[in-house]
Order: structure tokens, then sequence, then C-alpha cells
């Protein structure tokens, strides 16, 4: 028989998926700065990657099923709009993600449960965890309803931050997608350059950026990348 705390089988009705191993939920709620504090371990780091992967999936389908009409170009605009870090950190306060973070000393003491990065961190390990118990399935009516509106909107013109419009370059030329790769961890909390990262095109490194954040650092990297292209961020 399962047995999940209250506030998880909440986050379960919110998610429309009652978890098989809810150990995966569990994990997909601890920051890396709370595990570095109780076991040394990162946290629901992978579980953010698988995440991140599936969310692109599933919103490239969505708006790919919504919008038959669009261009390459557009559809990749509009992804990037949908999936960036304060879409993202919305739809975890939908969740009510942020209070049950668990999270290390420092990221309390800084108000971390409420900060864009670590939401958008959190809401993308759920996804992970969600994709890991239960398939796409459920994934994908998540999305859909978290994302209704946006995934409908017209073709109004959206924000390409800077990894949206390297990729745009990359696919226009180089018929190739920018691969982002650590290449430093200072491991300390707070450090505004924590994060180094560099972005690639098959071997050649393009760019290279620094930040608190690997997401922070992956959007310098970008825009390191696009001034030695004389590419605009526009």
């Amino acid at each position: 028989m399962r047995s999940v705390p209250p506030p998880l089988a909440k986050l379960e009705q919110a998610l429309g998926h009652g978890f098989a191993a809810p150990a995966l939920l569990e994990a997909a709620l601890t920051h890396p700065s709370f595990a570095y504090e109780s076991d040394g371990s990162r946290g629901n780091e992978r579980l953010e990657f698988l995440g991140d992967a599936v969310l692109g999936l599933v919103v490239a389908q969505l708006l790919y099923e919504a919008h038959p009409g669009w261009s390459e170009g557009l559809l990749t605009r509009a992804r990037g709009a949908l999936v960036n870090e304060r879409a993202l950190a919305e739809r975890a306060r939908l969740l009510g993600l942020g209070p049950l973070a668990r999270l290390g000393r420092s990221e309390l003491r800084t108000g971390g449960a409420d900060k864009d990065s670590i939401l958008a961190d959190l809401f993308e390990a759920v996804l992970g965890a969600l994709y890991l118990d239960g398939g796409l399935a459920p994934v994908f009516e998540l999305v859909r309803g978290l994302f209704a509106e946006a995934l409908v909107q017209g073709a109004a013109p959206v924000q390409r931050d800077a990894k949206t419009r390297l990729n745009e370059w990359a696919q226009a030329q180089r018929r190739s997608t920018p691969g982002y790769r650590v290449r430093s961890d200072s491991g300390l909390d707070g450090d505004a350059a924590r994060f180094v990262v560099e972005v690639c095109l098959g071997e050649e490194v393009f760019g290279e950026g620094s930040g608190r954040t690997k997401r922070g650092a992956e959007q310098a990297a970008a825009e390191a990348a696009l001034a030695r292209l004389g590419e605009p961020l526009g």
C-alpha cells in the first residue's frame, strides 16, 4: 500500500498522477544545496536534466500540432518563450512547488523557495520524475493544461533569448544544434560564477560563459558565441 505524505498527495492531485514510486517525486523536490549538506549527492540534477529534454519534446509536439502553418523559425522562437526560466517558474508556483522544496541552509536564508532559477529547475525535475513513473502521457496532459493559453496564442512576436537565437543560427547555417557542457563547478552556493559552460558546434567551441546557475551560464555562453559571430540578439 502506498504511503504518501499529505503535501505530496496534494501535489500528485495537481499533477494528475499518483506515483507508483513516490520516492521519485521526493527526489525531484530535493535541491542540490540540501543534498550536498545531507549526503554529498547532487540532488535533483539528473531528474532536471531528463525533465528539460522531455519538456522540450512535449512542447515542440504540441506547438507543431497547434500551428500547422508556422515555420521552423517561429516554432523554435515560440518554444523558447514557453520554456524560459520565468515561464517555468510561473508554472512551478501554480503547482505549489516552492513550499515543498527541500533546500539547504544557505538557500533557505536567501529565500530560495521563491527564486525563479530554483523553481524552474524544480519544475523540470518534477517533469523528469513524472516521465519516469508514468511515461509521456501524463507529461503531455500536464503541459497541455499548464501552457494551454500560450500554446494556442497567435503568432505574435516572442522574445528570443540568446540560446534560442544561437540555435536558430546553427540550424540555418550549420544544420546542427549547439551543445553545452560544464567546464567547471565551484560547488559554492551563491557564487556568481559557480558554473563555467562552453557552447560547441561539433567539436568547435563557439563561446564560454559563467553564472550562478547552469542555465545562466549557458545563456552567457550563447551570448558570447553570438558576439563572436556578429549576430544580434534581437
